[in-house]
């Protein structure tokens, strides 16, 4: 299967995912809702306690009669315990990854970005001879770290623009590739008179 990219591309984040999980993509979905834009370290004990079943997973969308939760205020939750950990394990990857980068792991890491999409559907028969179509759903799921520290100095000197380039705007035209005017041709009306003559 080809994988064709992140859904977000940030050059400076730390990236993970995993594609063809035989999950349900709306419980992955309503787990990365809760992680995202959140502390890596928070993420981390939430996924473990989730995934051993602890504590409930606010679910904002797909909850059409779904029981509410005293640990959510009320609000409507569920324990999905398999998509919790798999979650858990894409976040570890980009954790790992985001040391080979040389970012600081313990401190300053945030889910920039993570989503589940559902991926693939096989079409599958029901067990004990049933007609009936059972097709088997796929899923993916991706996460972006982001680190908060500031950018040194050097780095933000080195990418700023030279004066020159500031002082010309962006659509102006180099003097050497301007149009010239157009040149007049003189009217050959006179011309034709006289050679009728």
């Amino acid at each position: 299967m080809i994988m064709k990219g992140y859904s977000l591309d940030l050059e400076n984040g730390a990236k993970a995912r995993v594609e063809g999980v035989n999950a349900s993509y709306k419980d992955l979905a309503a787990v990365c809702g809760v992680i995202r834009n959140k502390r890596a370290t928070w993420a981390m004990t939430f996924l473990e306690r989730a995934s051993l079943g602890e504590i409930p997973v606010l679910f904002r969308k797909h909850n059409k009669n779904l029981g509410h939760r005293r640990e959510l205020g009320g609000r409507m939750g569920r324990y999905p315990e398999k998509a919790a950990g798999i979650v858990l394990k894409v976040l570890k990857s980009a954790l790992a990854n985001a040391t080979v980068k040389g970012m600081d792991v313990n401190s300053n890491l945030t889910v920039a970005h993570a989503s589940a999409n559902k991926k693939m559907t096989y079409p599958r028969m029901a067990p004990k001879g049933r007609t009936a179509r059972s097709n088997l759903e796929t899923a993916r799921v991706e996460i972006i770290l982001l680190s908060e520290a500031p950018v040194p100095k050097s780095a933000a000197t080195s990418k700023k623009e030279s004066p020159a380039s500031k002082s010309a705007p962006v659509n102006s035209v180099p003097s050497a590739h301007k149009k010239s005017e157009p040149v007049k041709v003189p009217q050959k009306s006179a011309e034709k008179k006289e050679a009728k003559k």
